[in-house]
């Protein structure tokens, strides 16, 4: 039998098993190395990139997940590895995300993406190649990661990669004069997980997910209060975004 897809949400469905073919997962280290450049040409399918495995199609939405580089501290990841060995081998994945979530929404490193400048500068970054690229169904810029859903027109470790140089660039570049307290040379932390998306259900499901969380988190009481997501543009509704048709 394949095995699920592995993925930051906890509170989303586990139901559904991933396409044939998927590989397990792994922790990156926190220490890693800038991206290199990625072609763009689009490879169909599972791959690994860095340490975490990946499904790469234009055919799904895929629900992304990324971070910065001092959101998980090596030290906790490793015990984190220690603490798991306890429990049976097929709930490792589960406790492992469940964990890792909480450690970001308590607003773990320095923060710097709750900097308005910095989270303005993700925001339209994001935005920028909507109906070129990938269209974009929803997001949501926390302090120390960020959630977006996208259907992908082209290679999704393409996009990640231009999203992170572009901004972790300009981010860095003004660390000093925005007080952004961002340690070393890496904004953003290599790797990043994905989900693709299986029917409408869980389409809607993964965008109020991903809007309720800054009131998970305690930084606000409705999903529209927070500044930095799709949200606001769409209060109440959990339905797709231009550029983001189920049956495009």
């Amino acid at each position: 039998m394949a095995q699920k897809i592995p993925d930051p949400h906890p509170s989303l469905p586990q139901d559904a098993t991933a396409p044939p073919g998927t590989p397990s997962p792994s922790s990156a280290p926190e220490n890693a190395s800038q991206e290199p450049d990625i072609p763009r040409k689009l490879t169909p399918g599972w791959h690994f990139r860095g340490y975490l495995p990946h499904y790469d199609s234009t055919s799904v939405h895929q629900a992304i997940t990324f971070r910065l580089a001092d959101s998980l501290p090596q030290e906790k990841l490793r015990q984190l590895e220690e603490d798991l060995k306890s429990l049976p081998e097929n709930r490792r994945d589960a406790g492992r995300r469940r964990r890792i979530q909480a450690w970001l929404d308590a607003g773990m490193g320095c923060c710097a993406l709750r900097h308005p400048s910095i989270a303005v500068l993700v925001e339209e970054t994001l935005q920028k190649f909507d109906g070129h690229r990938y269209g974009l169904a929803a997001w949501c810029i926390m302090p120390n990661h960020v959630h977006v859903l996208i259907r992908p027109y082209e290679s999704l470790a393409g996009i990640l990669q231009s999203w992170k140089s572009f901004t972790g660039r300009r981010a860095l570049a003004r660390n000093a004069e925005l007080g952004l307290g961002v340690p070393g040379r890496a904004f953003w932390m290599r790797d990043y997980w994905d989900r693709y998306i299986r029917d409408e259900n869980h389409f809607c499901q993964t965008v109020k997910y991903i809007h309720d969380n800054p009131v998970q988190a305690g930084l606000c009481k409705t999903p529209e209060e927070w500044p930095w997501s799709s949200a606001q543009f769409h209060p109440g509704s959990a339905g797709p975004q231009p550029g983001s048709s189920l049956t495009a």
